[in-house]
């Protein structure tokens, strides 16, 4: 049983070498993510902060919805 697991072992551990291998020696091209990844997330983060801030800034919006000292107790 020892040389069975042995030589499946060792096959595959040749396999994954020749996978190694193959992908060490093909050219890398630059995807869309390597080429625009960090504009595109810097134009997201953009747009969402501008979006929130206008919705924060422009519209009523009461803060603080606590009634002590607008509520009077009745007598």
């Amino acid at each position: 049983m020892f040389p069975l697991a042995r030589a499946a072992q060792s096959l595959v551990a040749r396999g994954i070498q020749h996978t190694a291998v193959r992908g060490a020696h093909r050219k890398h091209e630059p995807t869309f993510h390597d080429k625009y990844g960090t504009m595109v997330l810097l134009g997201g983060a953009s747009m969402f902060t501008a979006v929130w801030g206008y919705v924060l800034t422009s519209l009523n919006i009461e803060w603080g919805f606590s009634p002590v000292g607008r509520v009077t107790p009745s007598e």
